[in-house]
C-alpha cells in the first residue's frame, strides 16, 4: 500500500499550486483521505479531507475559500488545489488515508512521504 504525494515547490505569495496524491496497492473506497501539513517547529495539522466514496469534504478554517480538495476515482488520486497562497502556508504537505473523518493525525493508518511547499517572494 502506497500513497505518493507530489506537486510541491516554490511559489510567490498569491500564487497557486496543485498537489496530487496517488494511491496504489489497494482500493480506498470507504476511506477518508486527508491532507495535512507540518511547518518547522510545529505540529502536523489537518488541512482538508474528502470521503473517497461520497466526495464530501472538510477544510481547516485557515484554508477555506482558498484550497479545494478533490478525488479522481478512475485514476486513484486525490488532489489539493491551493490558491491565494500565503507565506504561512509554507510546510511539508502529507496525504493520508483513514477509516474516519478526523483532524487527528493518529487516526490515519496510511501516509505519503510529504511534499514541500514554500511560499516566498
Amino acid at each position: 500500500v502506497q500513497l505518493q504525494a507530489s506537486g510541491g515547490g516554490l511559489v510567490q505569495p498569491g500564487g497557486s499550486l496543485r498537489l496530487s496524491c496517488a494511491a496504489s496497492g489497494r482500493t480506498f473506497v470507504g476511506y477518508y483521505m486527508g491532507w495535512f501539513r507540518q511547518a518547522p517547529g510545529k505540529e502536523r495539522e489537518f488541512v482538508a479531507g474528502i470521503w473517497w466514496s461520497s466526495g464530501s469534504t472538510n477544510y481547516a478554517d485557515s484554508v477555506k475559500g482558498r484550497f479545494t480538495i478533490s478525488r479522481d476515482n478512475a485514476k486513484n488520486t486525490v488532489a489539493l488545489q491551493m490558491n491565494s497562497l500565503k507565506p504561512e502556508d509554507t510546510a511539508v504537505y502529507y496525504c493520508a488515508a483513514g477509516r474516519g473523518w478526523s483532524k487527528s493525525p493518529e487516526t490515519y493508518g496510511y501516509w505519503g512521504q510529504g511534499t514541500l511547499v514554500t511560499v516566498s517572494s
